[in-house]
């Protein structure tokens, strides 16, 4: 692996080619735990959430024995899946043709389906997925790949606590998305550096402490740590985290709520980044919505500061006139860290 004070960006090229993109989405997006929901969604039996990983659909379902998760897919003729109750059952139902499945994943209904010859419906399942938890925070993964998850999160638990923040005490209140004209690598470059906050952000850059502000590396995630300074009508005082799990999972942990972005590719070219807005649970919802008012409005000018950055980026990216770039080793540690992680999935795949 090349050295901090050596490394140089990724080429441009790889952001702009639609064939890395396709061969992304098996090497990578497949075989890694990505963020899909949290448990707060599925507060009783029978609830189910519905999601999307590598371009797969799937949906999470409580049941008594906990959480399970299947490809969405009818097995007929790939018809969408929907959640229904009926005779005080929790079901999916195909939306095309009908056909039914319980919350173990197994055919329950094949309308019409009598006379079919060599037809067992009890041979017929949705494909299982694995999830994990992380403090509520739900992930999932579509087939095995190169890291447990364990492993990926490991010492994830205690550096939150010592911040004194407590994840499970919090609860989903609000989902924004964004479609953004940049490759998703392009984004999670930006997300994973500080040092474009004193020109990019000059609001949130009033409530960080720069000087302090650093990075931390760890096998599978990055963490970039901040002490909030004059920020009593913002995030409060403590400290911010901002962790990235690889391949395009963020989680922005601050006093009292949190912030995930999962950042899904849509082509060479675009990705969309979905934010969920988290408070605690104990709050009053009249408490949590002034709150996320306030929180949303800032977050939405940040955001759309970044949009623009990325945008230019990516234009930038795709003219030709750029082809690679060195590294700041003290400011923007995580991105070799992240590139690595992606050369290593690209050239084993």
């Amino acid at each position: 692996m090349t050295s901090l004070e050596s490394a140089s960006t990724l080429p441009a090229k790889v952001y702009c080619d639609a064939e890395v993109v396709r061969d992304e989405r098996d090497a990578i997006f497949r075989r890694h735990w990505q963020y899909v929901g949290y448990e707060s969604q599925l507060p009783a039996v029978g609830a189910s959430l519905f999601s999307e990983v590598a371009g797969t659909p799937l949906v999470i379902v409580r049941t008594r024995e906990g959480l399970r998760a299947y490809e969405a897919v009818c097995r007929h003729r790939a018809g969408s899946l929907e959640a229904c109750h009926a005779g005080g059952e929790h079901f999916l139902r195909c939306r095309y043709h009908g056909w039914s499945y319980g919350h173990d994943g197994a055919l329950i209904n094949a309308t019409e389906m009598q006379g079919c010859k060599d037809f067992e419906p009890g041979e017929v399942r949705l494909p299982a997925i694995e999830l994990a938890n992380l403090q509520g925070l739900i992930f999932a993964r579509l087939r095995s790949g190169p890291v447990d998850f364990d492993a990926l999160i490991a010492g994830i638990h205690e550096r939150v606590a010592a911040s004194g923040h407590e994840l499970a005490r919090l609860q989903h209140h609000a989902t924004v998305s964004y479609d953004i004209d940049c490759n998703w690598k392009t984004y999670v470059d930006n997300f994973l550096e500080g040092y474009h906050v004193p020109l990019v952000h000059p609001s949130l850059n009033a409530i960080l402490d720069y000087r302090s502000y650093r990075t931390e590396l760890a096998k599978w995630y990055s963490l970039q740590s901040s002490p909030l300074d004059s920020a009593p009508n913002a995030y409060g005082s403590g400290e911010a985290l901002y962790y990235f799990l690889y391949p395009a999972t963020m989680l922005n942990i601050l006093p009292d709520r949190l912030q995930t972005n999962r950042v899904v590719p849509i082509n060479a070219q675009r990705c969309r980044v979905i934010f969920d807005f988290f408070y605690p649970r104990e709050w009053t919802a009249e408490a949590r919505a002034l709150k996320y008012a306030s929180d949303a409005a800032f977050s939405e000018q940040v955001q759309q500061e970044d949009i623009e950055i990325c945008i230019a980026v990516q234009r930038n990216l795709a003219s030709g006139s750029y082809v690679s770039g060195r590294l700041n080793p003290k400011r923007e540690r995580g991105l070799p860290h992240f590139q690595q992680l992606w050369l290593n999935d690209m050239s084993s795949s």
